[in-house]
């Protein structure tokens, strides 16, 4: 018996080996960092991981809930996850140690999943129709210290107002900026949202409003001066009632990985995720509707550097030249 034992162990450790399920040493394991449960990245950074794991023989991935853009970057860059969800904005500053970041993190898009567009939004009755409209009027921007204040806070000084002095600024959270309009008590609100939003999609089945557009050359203007954003139009018809298209300024939000990341394993990331958008076994827009905007041009409209594995499905596809 003595003699048969290291035999039995071998045996044992073998039939290990081919156990289904069973991940062999060699196996790629991926972490993708999403968001808290009850956003929109939480339950997308889930369905990708699995597209990842089914898709791409040898991977192994698991989403884990965290507190967002800020932490993703800080985990992607650090090596403490391999893929992150974050805003671009949030991720533009990481990459070049601006607040809140105090050192630079290397991190890469593999794509955009979709805009967040800056809807500037009044009602017919409020006699505003451009941005130029707004002097002396009551305008939420959101609650301080949030990208939709700073974002509205930006747009409006660059077209030229003291938000001290020539408006009247209200720091309201969605929720309230919505009552708010609903009731008369503001003028315009600046929302930070994906579309079609369910705000906007509350207001307009009670009250008759529409969209102000920004016009092109402002929009060229402020992407110079903040690189971080990205020109975004609202489709015509993205809400009952507003029949055009309207152009805004948004920010992007994105799936990065850290800069070592090997070329062929970011380019299967991709290629399988863009498999499973619309159509698939793990199809995304199953998971949640805004998987429709992961699109080839949003996925290359992106204020960080895509990464190489990225550009080369991008090129494959014809998406990037």
């Amino acid at each position: 018996m003595k003699k048969l034992f290291p035999l039995l162990v071998v045996a044992c450790l073998a039939a290990l080996s081919i156990t289904p399920g069973h991940v062999a040493a060699a196996d790629v394991f991926l972490t993708l960092a999403s968001g808290s449960p009850g956003g929109v990245y939480y339950p997308l950074g889930g369905g990708m991981a699995n597209i990842i794991e089914k898709m791409i023989p040898g991977v192994r991935c698991t989403s884990t809930s965290t507190g967002a853009s800020v932490e993703n970057c800080r985990m992607v860059g650090g090596g403490s996850a391999d893929l992150g969800m974050t805003m671009g904005s949030i991720a533009f500053a990481a990459m070049r140690s601006k607040a809140p970041f105090d050192r630079s993190y290397p991190i890469e898009t593999l794509f955009q999943m979709y805009p967040a567009p800056e809807h500037i939004v009044t009602t017919k009755e409020s006699g505003i129709n451009s941005i130029k409209d707004l002097k002396g009027k009551r305008v939420a921007i959101d609650v301080p210290g949030s990208g939709c204040a700073t974002m509205a806070a930006a747009i409006l000084t660059e077209a030229g107002y003291n938000l001290e002095k020539d408006l009247k600024i209200a720091h309201l959270s969605q929720s309230e900026s919505v009552q708010a309009l609903k009731d008369g008590v503001i003028d315009i609100a600046f929302f930070n949202f994906a579309y079609p939003a369910s705000g906007i999609m509350d207001l307009t089945s009670s009250r008759n409003i529409k969209l102000i557009p920004l016009d092109k050359a402002f929009v060229e203007g402020m992407l110079k001066k903040y690189p971080y954003y990205v020109e975004i139009t609202i489709p015509a018809k993205a809400y009952d009632k507003i029949p055009e298209a309207t152009l805004c300024l948004g920010d992007s939000n994105l799936i990065v990985v850290n800069k070592k990341m090997e070329t062929d394993l970011a380019y299967k990331i991709v290629k399988a995720i863009f498999a499973n958008v619309a159509e698939g076994k793990y199809s995304l827009v199953s998971i949640h509707p805004i998987a429709a905007q992961i699109t080839l041009q949003n996925a290359v409209n992106t204020p960080v550097p895509l990464h190489p594995g990225a550009v080369q499905y991008f090129k494959e596809i014809g998406a990037l030249k």
